[in-house]
């Protein structure tokens, strides 16, 4: 199980680094913004639709942390020099 503590780690870093959340069923969430999730203390709200226009109203999954197995970080390529 993932503590609410190791999750606001990951949550608060400056700056910020995309991370990923495997649940015990196979789902995956990508976090690659701080606003897309909430922290509680046994659950997680996920928010998946976060759109720059606004038009389409929040979409979001209610995750138990019991059900979490894994957090990391997700790694990005560094943008490779153009010649």
């Amino acid at each position: 199980m993932m503590s609410s503590n190791k999750l606001i780690e990951y949550v608060s870093a400056e700056p910020f680094q995309p991370f990923r959340i495997k649940l015990a069923s196979g789902q995956v969430y990508e976090i690659r913004h701080p606003e897309m999730i909430l922290v509680g203390r046994n659950l997680v709200r996920v928010y998946t639709n976060l759109q720059a226009n606004g038009d389409a109203p929040p979409q979001w999954h209610d995750v138990s942390m019991v059900l979490m197995e894994t957090v990391e970080p997700i790694v990005t390529s560094p943008a490779t020099p153009k010649h």
